[in-house]
């Protein structure tokens, strides 16, 4: 089911632009057909429909082809259903599924343009300027979208314009092709203006039924009487008002493609095709003195399929074999291999975003990076390695942050995603003790401890099921509350560095001011010095 594209203007502002609206008008049942198909099972021999519960009443919310063809339509209850056509087969409804499903099919559109919207709940909006032409122009454009989405056995309805809201409406409500495109939007009804229904009510009343009665008429009174929505939905529709497509992905700073005649059949030709848009990025980059610290990949196989590949840096990068490297790391560590299927017929690489890249330091000599530096190129090469193999939650890096709280002192932050490092602020004299431990237990472990007094220092703790005996201590070290925070009010910590008869040094707290905070304070283990 398709609307065959009507000739744009000749001129205004709707020329400049072009998009392409995809509605798939069996979105629901196409779906479960598709996946009853994928799971070997045979056909419903029978209509069928989705249905759910609404207000006490269970109603149809979709319905397929063959139900449509026998007079049902989505609103129906299905009492009135079951009236009309007996032996309908009845699937509740599962919007969750219908949006992913939407969602692949987006994915797959990506193959036309990078600016892809959603249109709730069946469609999908194309900002396709500057690109028609390079699949031959707009029908050529149209016929293969029709010819991959029917080959997955989905209902489709297509139409072009100027605007989104007239390439939408032309695509849900256009049904015999108008000489041009000006003339298809004036004989749209104005459901195709999607307002509110009291207001279409209002419109109709008023003898209003298509757009072209609206188009000649004023602006004021139309606001003043059906209300300023109806003016606005028209003005952008006609391309009278600025209206712009929201893409559900940020177009990348920077985006390279293949397109092959003849599909790529195995994986080791589309790696080396990956390896030469990665080649012609890191060109961009130098051109431009910068790095990127993502390079994300995504190929298109010929059945609809797509497959996306990402590797991310710790630090801007613009080397080609560093970014192939770290591909190849990611290829090795993928549980479901690469499977190109049928072959990939496109291949597109995008470096999302641009970041300055460090300059290097050389030796007085001139010539390659000084030891200090390669070490530390080499330590971050290691780094983003282990994560594209590991995962990027795995290698971490750690972050010093302006808190007195001791476990918020640091951030320890996925390698890739950390902000660069600084040098440590450490306030410590050389020779002098650490004041604060090489481990913290997360959370702090309690212990049973015995005092003097109170609010003395510890002299004896059992932790882990053994006692300890304090030889040494050093405090206390006071540190209150955020009590500027109200949402999360704490007790004051006084800090003990003790050495027990064992040699061992940790890190101990009383939790509370003893009388004045609580009656009877907890003690803690909060880390390990040796």
């Amino acid at each position: 089911m398709a609307a065959n594209p009507a000739r744009p203007p000749k001129g205004g502002t709707r020329a400049q632009r072009r998009f392409l609206a995809l509605t798939f008008p069996f979105l629901s049942t196409d779906r479960l057909h598709s996946e009853r198909r994928a799971a070997g099972r045979e056909p419903w021999p029978v209509p069928i429909a989705c249905v759910e519960k609404h207000r006490g009443a269970v109603i149809l919310t979709a319905v397929d082809e063959a139900a449509a063809a026998q007079g049902l339509a989505p609103g129906l209850s299905l009492a009135d259903a079951r009236a009309r056509v007996p032996d309908l087969e009845t699937i509740e409804a599962d919007p969750l599924a219908d949006a992913r499903w939407l969602e692949a099919l987006a994915d797959m559109a990506d193959r036309y343009t990078p600016l892809v919207a959603l249109d709730p709940l069946d469609g999908l909006t194309l900002d396709i300027t500057g690109a028609a032409h390079l699949f031959g122009g707009e029908r050529a454009m149209a016929a293969d979208a029709e010819e991959r989405i029917g080959a997955m056995g989905l209902s489709l309805r297509h139409a072009f314009a100027g605007t989104p809201e007239a390439a939408q409406a032309l695509a849900r409500f256009q049904t015999v092709p108008a000489p041009d495109e000006e003339a298809a939007i004036r004989r749209l009804p104005i459901a195709a203006l999607r307002l509110e229904e009291e207001a279409v009510t209002g419109l109709r009343r008023a003898g209003l039924r298509t757009i072209g009665d609206l188009a000649g008429r004023p602006t004021a009174p139309l606001s003043a009487r059906f209300g300023e929505e109806a003016s606005e939905a028209l003005a952008r529709m006609l391309g009278r008002s600025d209206s712009r497509l929201s893409p559900r992905r940020v177009p990348p700073a920077l985006a390279f493609a293949r397109r092959f005649a003849e599909p790529l059949a195995r994986t080791e030709e589309a790696v080396a095709v990956i390896g030469e848009l990665v080649r012609e990025a890191a060109q961009r980059l130098e051109a431009r003195g910068k790095g990127g610290r993502r390079f994300a990949v995504r190929l298109f196989r010929s059945d609809g399929a797509v497959r996306d590949l990402a590797v991310e840096t710790s630090l801007p990068v613009r080397d080609a074999e560093v970014v192939m490297r770290l591909f190849a790391e990611r290829i090795d560590a993928l549980a479901d291999p690469i499977d190109p299927g049928f072959g990939f017929d496109l291949i597109r690489l995008a470096v999302p975003r641009l970041d300055d890249v460090a300059p290097t330091q050389l030796v007085l000599e001139g010539g390659s990076a000084s030891n200090a530096g390669k070490d530390e190129a080499a330590l971050v090469a290691l780094g983003d390695r282990l994560a594209t193999r590991h995962g990027e939650g795995r290698v971490r890096r750690l972050i010093e942050q302006d808190r007195h709280i001791p476990e918020q002192g640091v951030l320890a932050l996925p390698l890739v995603s950390a902000p660069p490092p600084a040098p440590w602020q450490g306030e410590r004299e050389e020779g002098e003790p650490p004041t604060r431990p090489i481990h913290l237990f997360d959370p702090p472990q309690p212990i049973q401890v015995m005092a003097e007094v109170p609010d003395g220092p510890p002299q004896r703790f059992r932790w882990q099921r053994r006692l300890h005996d304090v030889t040494r201590y050093e405090g206390p070290e006071r540190i209150a509350a955020e009590w500027w925070n109200r949402d999360t009010p704490g007790l004051t910590r006084d800090y003990y560095r003790v050495e027990d008869a064992r040699g061992r040094r940790l890190w101990v707290f009383r939790h509370g001011l003893y009388g004045d905070e609580v009656r009877d304070p907890g003690w803690y283990v909060h880390g390990v010095f040796v």
